[in-house]
């Protein structure tokens, strides 16, 4: 029996986070361990300006909202096809690794298993990844996949 019982898998969508999801299932199958799944649907708050063009906000908010269903949906399908013990979350928020963070204390997960990056390329360098801010931040184990 693993002592990770309960193992939060956040996830955007991206190829990285996708081959980590694949990754935690069979880890999970592995060590008799449950997943949490969470995606995280950014805010467009923060970066709603676009050259003064106007968009419909609820429009583009909805979209990143279902992405962010279909992400975990996915992981869901995943677990339940490997026999791993699954239940998935979608929040919205500005700041993903602060939920990440929350909902790993909220589900009393024993570790977070989770993609070296994800969709932002060129701003990780700049702001620091979800990844690092998530390891900085986290009182459980992280385990990050690359």
């Amino acid at each position: 029996m693993s002592i990770f019982k309960k193992i939060l898998v956040p996830t955007d969508g991206s190829k990285v986070a996708e081959k980590a999801v694949e990754a935690a299932i069979q880890f999970a199958k592995e060590n008799g361990s449950s997943l949490v799944g969470l995606s995280v649907a950014e805010d467009i708050v923060q970066w709603a300006v676009i050259d003064g063009t106007a968009i419909n906000y609820l429009q583009v908010e909805n979209e990143i909202l279902e992405n962010a269903r279909t992400n975990v949906t996915r992981l869901a399908e995943l677990a339940k096809s490997a026999g791993v013990p699954c239940e998935v979350f979608t929040v919205k928020a500005i700041h993903p690794y602060e939920e990440i963070l929350a909902h790993a204390s909220r589900h009393h997960c024993d570790a977070i298993f989770m993609a070296s990056h994800g969709r932002k390329g060129m701003e990780r360098f700049i702001l620091g990844s979800q990844t690092q801010k998530v390891l900085s931040g986290a009182t459980i184990p992280v385990l990050v996949f690359r």
